[in-house]
C-alpha cells in the first residue's frame, strides 16, 4: 500500500503523554503530514507539553492543527491568537460565537493561519444542546454558526461530516470544513454520535477529515492510516 501522505487527513494525538505521542508519529513516519494536539497534550504533566511538540512537528515539516477552541473576551481570544500565529500553526480553533471570531481574525490579519469555527460538537445530539440551554437542535445551531463564521472571515469550521452538505452551501467553496467523528466502515463510534466513515464525509464536502482513536489505537498505526488514506484517494 501506498506511503504518500494526504494534507487532507488529520490524525490526533490524543494521547496522555509527549512520549506517547511521539511514538505514535515516528511509527506513522511519512503515511501522515498533518497532527490535531488538543487539551490533552497541551497540557500535559512534563518537563515539555504538546505545544512544545507541535513546534518539532512544524520544525520536521510536518502542519500542526492546535484544537484548543478558544472563547473568551475578544481582547484575551486576540492577544492568544497573535501568539498562535508567530508559532507557525496551520489551523486553529475557537467556538463559532460571534464577537470572538471577529476578534481572531483581525489578530490573524494577513497571516497563513487557518481559523476554524467550532459550530457543535461531535459528541453532542439534540438532547445535549436542550440540557446546555440552547434554543436550536443541532442541525439548526451547526448552520447559523457556519453563516456567522463566514460573515466574520474565518477559514472554515469544524462539523460533524451529517452536515457538512449543507454547510458547503451555506459558506460557499473555499472555506475549510473539518470534520472530526469520522470512523472507517465498520469501526466502533466510540463516544461519538453524529459519525461518517471517510469516503462519506469527502462526497459531503468536507475538506479535511480528522481522525484519532481508528488510528492511534490500532495495533499497526501506520497500516491503519494508510487504509484511511487509500479510502480517501478512492472516493
Amino acid at each position: 500500500m501506498s506511503s504518500a501522505a494526504d494534507d487532507r487527513l488529520i490524525v490526533g494525538l490524543d494521547l496522555p503523554t509527549v512520549s506517547a505521542a511521539r511514538t505514535a508519529v515516528k511509527e506513522l513516519g511519512d503515511a501522515v503530514s498533518f497532527y490535531k494536539i488538543g487539551h490533552q497534550l497541551a497540557f500535559a504533566p512534563e518537563r515539555e507539553n504538546g505545544l512544545h511538540l507541535a513546534q518539532d512537528l512544524i520544525a520536521a515539516g510536518k502542519k500542526v492543527f492546535l484544537d484548543l477552541k478558544l472563547l473568551d473576551i475578544d481582547n484575551t481570544v486576540a492577544n492568544g491568537v497573535k501568539s498562535i500565529v508567530g508559532m507557525g500553526m496551520t489551523m486553529l480553533t475557537l467556538h463559532a460565537y460571534p464577537k470572538a471570531m471577529r476578534a481572531a481574525v483581525e489578530a490573524a490579519g494577513n497571516s497563513d493561519l487557518i481559523l476554524l469555527g467550532v459550530t457543535v460538537l461531535t459528541s453532542m445530539d439534540d438532547a445535549d444542546l436542550i440540557e446546555a440551554g440552547y434554543a436550536h437542535n443541532a442541525a439548526d445551531l451547526v448552520a447559523m454558526r457556519a453563516r456567522q463564521a463566514r460573515e466574520a472571515g474565518m477559514g472554515g469550521v469544524v462539523a460533524s461530516a451529517l452536515e457538512a452538505e449543507t454547510i458547503r452551501t451555506i459558506v460557499g467553496p473555499d472555506m475549510a470544513i473539518v470534520t472530526p467523528g469520522i470512523r472507517p466502515a465498520g469501526s466502533d463510534a466510540g463516544d461519538q454520535k453524529r459519525v461518517m466513515t471517510p469516503a462519506q464525509a469527502l462526497a459531503a464536502g468536507a475538506t479535511h477529515l480528522v481522525v484519532a482513536r481508528p488510528i492511534i489505537a490500532a495495533p499497526d498505526r501506520r497500516a491503519a492510516a494508510e487504509a484511511i488514506v487509500a479510502e480517501m484517494a478512492a472516493a
